[in-house]
């Protein structure tokens, strides 16, 4: 006999029993915890992978970048140094990246301003490249050839719970560096070379009669002019000019802090007879005060240089504001042109470069002779100079220069400053102004530029995007003449001997590694 209500009893005791629904859940939960693993398994695969080829994209960039300085074969010698590049991956692929099959270089000209900008077609250069490309290569954008990575855990979970889809994932890279040099704290000026490979180690001793270019003159070997600073790249000592006559007087006269660091991959040249552009401020460094610059007299930024023979004197009306024109001194001369400069037949072929041969024993026997015109000049008693040039700058006008600081220095006890010319019309050592302990003062950097695709441009406009080939070091023999023309906006020369070179593209840390120096990074 069965018993209906015991039989009920238990029915209901087996519905209300909650015993073991913990291993559903258990099961559902393992379930998701395997299908986790998997995909952490794969996708940290995938990570690593990317994190191999973004190194090896970022290196491949760097070496590429290093070598775009703008000159001949840069693009060449870009791809040469990307192909030098190796390095592995763990997982995918053979596991090795090296040359050319394992990415694609492409070469730009520039990146929009913003970094999540699209590269449009305009910055792109396209093969086969010429040397204009080379000049304008200023990035590179390095493509690493995708690498696939087998997703089998994560295949095998999407097996698990009959979902579709692949095995494997495409792992990618890129990355995009540039090139440029920073110049710190220089004076803003440019120069037009005779040609493209002009160098200056090669023309060390050069005498070159600088001529202000643009603005109704042209852009001829010899012309020169200014590089636009932006406010921002302002140095302490110029912050706070205005105007352009305050600024460029600054930019030109000040001693130092001048300009901060800024890039100089490719310039913006503006007219050397820029409208407030005077040559006042040059001759600042000659202790030579124009009533327009009175005011910087006793300012301790607008020094002048411990050796300041010019062959001229002062007013005896007015002992130091110097307007020109000015008297000629009577018994002693400038640091002398190169010979050729007093040639009937000047200097060829550009009348503005010359032949590195000066009469050395004219200027010391006028500057240090007996002053006797009719006792032959005897190199032995009377030059007191030779021994103190400097090695390194032998048979040029700034040793000369450096000698005399130097011969000054031995004749007041060793102690820096004082006359160096005694018993004639100047003294060699300035009166005026500040006198500064930087014997580089007469000493102006000026980048050297091509301008042969501009040169009979006569126009007063900006010339834009210039490549430079180098910075010169460039001596001041004397000061700069009144000049010509009507107006704020003269002409004038400007006499320079090449001391060497500040800084190549390329070669930052060989000149002067504290004012210039190579800048290579990434930017994406």
């Amino acid at each position: 006999m069965i018993r209906a209500g015991r039989t009920l009893t238990r029915t209901g005791r087996f519905v209300r029993d909650e015993a073991g629904a913990v291993l559903v859940l258990w099961i559902m939960s393992l379930v998701a915890v395997i299908a986790f693993v998997a995909l952490v398994f794969d996708m940290g695969r995938v990570q690593v992978t990317h994190g191999e080829l973004q190194s090896f994209a970022d290196s491949v960039a760097l070496a590429a970048a290093g070598e775009l300085d703008g000159r001949a074969d840069a693009i060449a010698r870009a791809t040469a140094a990307a192909a030098e590049i190796a390095d592995s991956n763990v997982y995918g692929g053979d596991g090795t990246l090296s040359g050319a099959g394992d990415y694609t270089l492409t070469f730009l000209t520039g990146l929009p301003a913003s970094d999540t900008a699209a590269i449009t077609n305009g910055y792109f250069l396209e093969s086969p490249y010429d040397s204009a490309d080379d000049a304008a290569a200023r990035l590179v954008r390095v493509q690493v050839t995708p690498v696939s990575n087998n997703m089998n855990f994560l295949a095998a979970t999407r097996a698990l719970f009959g979902s579709a889809g692949g095995d494997t994932m495409a792992t990618r890279a890129e990355a995009i560096a540039g090139f440029t040099m920073e110049a710190c704290d220089i004076t803003p000026l440019m120069f037009c070379v005779p040609n493209a490979g002009w160098r200056a180690k090669a023309n060390i001793g050069q005498n070159i009669r600088l001529r202000t270019g643009g603005n109704g003159a042209s852009w001829l070997p010899g012309a020169f002019g200014f590089l636009d600073i932006s406010a921002a790249a302002r140095g302490a000592a110029c912050a706070g000019a205005s105007g352009t006559k305050e600024l460029i007087t600054c930019m030109i006269g000040a001693e130092s802090k001048r300009t901060q660091c800024y890039a100089q991959n490719a310039v913006k040249v503006e007219p050397g007879q820029k409208t407030g552009i005077q040559n006042d401020a040059y001759n600042i460094r000659f202790d030579l005060i124009s009533s327009d610059l009175k005011d910087l007299k006793d300012d301790p930024n607008y020094t002048a240089a411990p050796n300041i023979i010019s062959g001229r004197v002062r007013k005896k009306n007015d002992a130091c504001v110097f307007d020109n024109p000015d008297p000629t001194s009577p018994d002693t001369v400038a640091l002398p042109h190169d010979d050729c400069f007093y040639d009937v037949a000047g200097c060829t072929p550009y009348a503005r470069f010359g032949n590195k041969t000066w009469d050395y024993d004219s200027y010391i026997d006028t500057n240090y002779g007996d002053k006797d015109p009719n006792t032959p000049y005897d190199p032995d008693t009377e030059d007191p100079i030779a021994d103190y040039i400097p090695a390194k700058y032998a048979g040029t006008r700034y040793g000369v220069y450096l000698g005399e600081i130097l011969y000054a220095k031995a004749q007041n006890g060793g102690v820096a400053g004082g006359d160096i010319l005694t018993d004639r019309a100047e003294t060699g050592y300035p009166q005026c102004g500040i006198a500064s302990t930087d014997p580089e003062r007469r000493v102006l950097i000026a980048a050297a530029i091509d301008c042969s695709s501009f040169e009979d441009d006569t126009s007063d406009t900006d010339k834009n995007n210039l490549p430079v080939i180098e910075f010169v070091e460039l001596f001041m023999m004397e000061p700069v003449g009144e000049g010509t023309g009507t107006g704020s906006a003269k002409s004038f020369d400007m006499w320079v001997e090449v001391i060497g070179s500040a800084g190549e593209r390329g070669y930052g840390g060989a000149g002067d590694g504290g004012k210039f120096r190579d800048v290579v990074q990434l930017y994406r």
